[in-house]
């Protein structure tokens, strides 16, 4: 065949074209494309410029024999959190009789190449991630291979091209602050999850616009960022409770972080909801256990992973997804810690 350049070129690429063109086996391209590691990182870095290059997909994808498997993966494992998710996730897969394999990136919101090499060569149905997401150049490879993939993440701002499912954090700001507005409380501070995490931002937004339609201004210095765990709820929760003007209210970013708060209002002598409202995030199952009960912000998060699960199912499927974001409802579920202050200023 003498006119493969010209002809080829006219259709989609294929492995022959991409081999002829960097000039290796077809063997070489195959492997790169299951992610073998067997080819020198020079080589791979070629053949996968060129596969940039012509945009090269897949024709169809190999049905893996057996089950399936898809990949779930955190930005790292937050206990209780994680295994809502887990459950959401597995609640689905088994009965598509998928396997689902979990892992985590240490609290790195991006993985490596290494972990991605590894995911190449698993050739999974689909990955699910976490609150961690692919460079531009790591979603390329795993469109290449016709590997879906799906986000589950909390703030919402994902591009439009990735599938995401999330929830309404700003709606959740507002019924929070409102509530606790509407109980009598004018001192009432947030302590958010970490600044540069957008669910924590739109939260303090929807704190901030609760306090805007009841005419009331915002202290800035009642407004805290930090991690959602309960030592960031408990340090502080000590800090606010020191001032000689110490709010009324505090609105935590998680339930783990109201935790935080109650202990630290506790060893501070003061009584929850008696001296303190206290509003958690999430609903995790043991906020109705925890004394007082904890009034919180349903965040629906096991029914987030189990739609996000089963749009990576369809897409691995080759269905349509509809919409690209989907946000699920937050609600506010009112139980012991907050009540109307004990004196009006």
């Amino acid at each position: 065949m003498t006119n493969s350049g010209a002809a080829s070129r006219a259709g989609p690429p294929t492995i022959a074209t991409i081999a002829g063109e960097v000039g290796v086996s077809i063997t070489t391209v195959s492997k790169v494309l299951n992610g073998h590691s067997d080819v020198a990182p020079e080589t791979r870095a070629r053949v996968e410029a060129s596969l940039e290059r012509h945009r090269y997909r897949r024709r169809s994808r190999r049905q893996p024999t057996g089950t399936g498997q898809i990949d779930l993966v955190f930005h790292e494992f937050d206990s209780v959190w994680a295994m809502e998710i887990i459950r959401g996730v597995e609640a689905v897969a088994a009965s598509a009789k998928v396997d689902v394999l979990v892992s985590q990136l240490d609290g790195r919101h991006r993985p490596s190449q290494q972990w991605l090499d590894a995911v190449l060569a698993r050739r999974p149905l689909g990955v699910l991630f976490v609150l961690c997401h692919l460079s531009q150049a790591q979603q390329r490879q795993l469109q290449r291979r016709r590997i879906p993939f799906v986000v589950v993440d909390t703030d919402s701002a994902t591009s439009a091209s990735v599938p995401t499912v999330g929830s309404n954090n700003w709606n959740g700001g507002l019924l929070a602050t409102r509530h606790l507005l509407e109980l009598g409380h004018r001192r009432i501070a947030v302590i958010s999850g970490p600044e540069d995490v957008l669910c924590s931002q739109a939260r303090v937004a929807g704190f901030r616009s609760a306090h805007d339609e009841a005419g009331i201004p915002v202290d800035p210095t009642l407004v805290r960022y930090g991690k959602f765990a309960a030592h960031a709820g408990n340090e502080h929760a000590t800090e606010l409770l020191t001032r000689p003007d110490r709010p009324t209210a505090i609105f935590a970013g998680s339930d783990m972080q109201a935790m935080g708060v109650i202990r630290a209002a506790r060893r501070l002598g003061l009584s929850v909801p008696g001296d303190l409202s206290v509003i958690g995030y999430d609903n995790l199952p043991m906020a109705a256990w925890v004394d007082p009960a904890l009034t919180t912000v349903n965040q629906p998060v096991r029914n987030m992973a189990g739609t996000a699960t089963r749009m990576l199912l369809d897409l691995a499927a080759g269905v349509e997804v509809p919409t690209s974001r989907i946000d699920l409802v937050t609600e506010l579920v009112v139980r012991e810690s907050t009540a109307a202050p004990a004196h009006h200023h």
